[in-house]
């Protein structure tokens, strides 16, 4: 069985190839990434069987590597550090995890129940995975650099991208960086009390003080935020029809 390494900590990729080595099994590690655009790549070139998938790269998210190898078949063990909202949808979705750092008992079951389930299985249960983590109504999970932060709805005045990254903005002042472009977080938003009145920004109708009618809409906060000239009448329905609420 051929495994690939997707981790962003080169302790952890060595950790574990010595591990797989000295439990002796069939398994032969044919290469380490530390990103999601590194083991796209390979995973595409060298067709693994197995890949031991972080959920924290160093330009995305393991679930962002899994999007964009859809079509491709392998099984998945993840790999992440002692996260509750992680864990949480891991185990919902009967989704085969390791904790860092890696133990050998551990990695011996992992192993034992993964080559039990068929891919198309296992796919199913990732699915199971994302919605646990991307679909609560009530709250907003963002994948970090180091971390997974929850985010109350009621509590996001508005958010705004640059560049593919897009930075939520909260009513008690904090701000959070995520590494995805604000269409990502486009539905999730939208299907609550959101509105998209410029490609480059989601705002919470409720922070809204007033709209201008030259196209500017002013938060509760002073902050000005642009509505487009082509999103100008959804806009306008939008906000008429979330105050009739």
């Amino acid at each position: 069985m051929k495994a690939l390494i997707v981790e962003d900590k080169e302790h952890i990729r060595k950790a574990l190839v010595h591990i797989l080595a000295s439990i002796d099994t069939e398994i032969i590690v044919i290469g380490e990434c530390e990103s999601v655009k590194e083991a796209v790549i390979v995973t595409k070139v060298c067709k693994p069987d197995l890949i031991f998938l972080d959920i924290n790269l160093t330009d995305g998210t393991g679930f962002d590597f899994l999007d964009q190898t859809e079509g491709l078949n392998f099984k998945v063990i993840f790999i992440t550090a002692y996260e509750e909202y992680a864990l949480r949808a891991l185990k919902i979705g009967a989704v085969d995890y390791l904790l860092k750092p890696v133990d050998v008992e551990e990695l011996t079951e992992a192993l034992k129940k993964v080559s039990k389930l068929s891919v198309a299985t296992q796919k199913q249960r990732i699915k199971t995975v994302k919605k646990v983590l991307n679909n609560d109504s009530d709250t907003l999970i963002l994948s970090l650099q180091d971390s997974f932060q929850v985010i109350d709805l009621k509590d996001l005045m508005y958010c705004e991208s640059d560049k593919g990254y897009t930075t939520f903005y909260l009513s008690n002042g904090k701000k959070h960086l995520a590494s995805k472009s604000i269409k990502e977080f486009e539905e999730q938003l939208t299907k609550n009390s959101f509105t998209r009145p410029h490609q480059s920004y989601i705002v919470n109708l409720k922070f809204i003080e007033k709209y201008d009618k030259s196209g500017t809409i002013y938060l509760k906060n002073g902050k000005k935020i642009p509505v487009s000239s082509r999103k100008k009448d959804n806009f306008i329905t939008r906000l008429f029809t979330w105050n009739k609420d």
